[in-house]
């Protein structure tokens, strides 16, 4: 399995799965969710609204796959992130968004994901804190070598110098 870093937009990347940085409602939202359910278009939101339909959303730290509509990608795994409010928990939860989100990988047999940085935007998740864990989690997941590769795509120009600080050299 290779760890790569990218820093673009995450809904041009060509993989098995993008992550999306979703809330409990699963209806779309700013930042990452928007630009995934507005450039990957309706049949996103039609499969999300399935699913609310069938459980009632998305439970921080949870996940569920959908199509990936109008992306080059072939599903979207959206997990909700938790919102930081000082550490009483959220770190467990950012990690349990990267196990569950993986656990879908292995379960629809893909062979690639691309991820955000989950919860560092309006959810004001410190970002290296973010980024240790999303490496380690991801590293040290159990069944990982059945990926072929995982990239952490960063938008923005401070995630993408934190990850390369903290990323393995390959």
């Amino acid at each position: 399995m290779v760890l790569r870093l990218e820093q673009g937009d995450i809904t041009r990347m060509a993989v098995d799965a993008v992550v999306n940085a979703a809330n409990n409602a699963l209806l779309g939202g700013g930042g990452v969710d928007g630009a995934i359910h507005s450039r990957g278009g309706p049949a996103i939101l039609t499969a999300c609204k399935e699913i609310r339909r069938r459980q009632g959303g998305c439970e921080t730290g949870e996940a569920v796959v959908t199509t990936a509509g109008d992306l080059p990608a072939r599903y979207v795994i959206h997990t909700v992130g938790p919102v930081w409010h000082g550490g009483g928990g959220e770190e467990d939860l950012l990690a349990r968004c990267y196990r569950s989100s993986l656990r879908l990988c292995l379960e629809q047999d893909l062979r690639s994901v691309a991820f955000p940085n989950i919860s560092t935007g309006v959810y004001r998740f410190p970002k290296r804190r973010a980024a240790e864990i999303a490496i380690a989690t991801t590293s040290g997941f159990d069944g990982v070598e059945r990926l072929d590769e995982v990239v952490f795509v960063c938008f923005d120009d401070e995630n993408h110098r934190i990850y390369g600080e903290l990323m393995p050299a390959s």
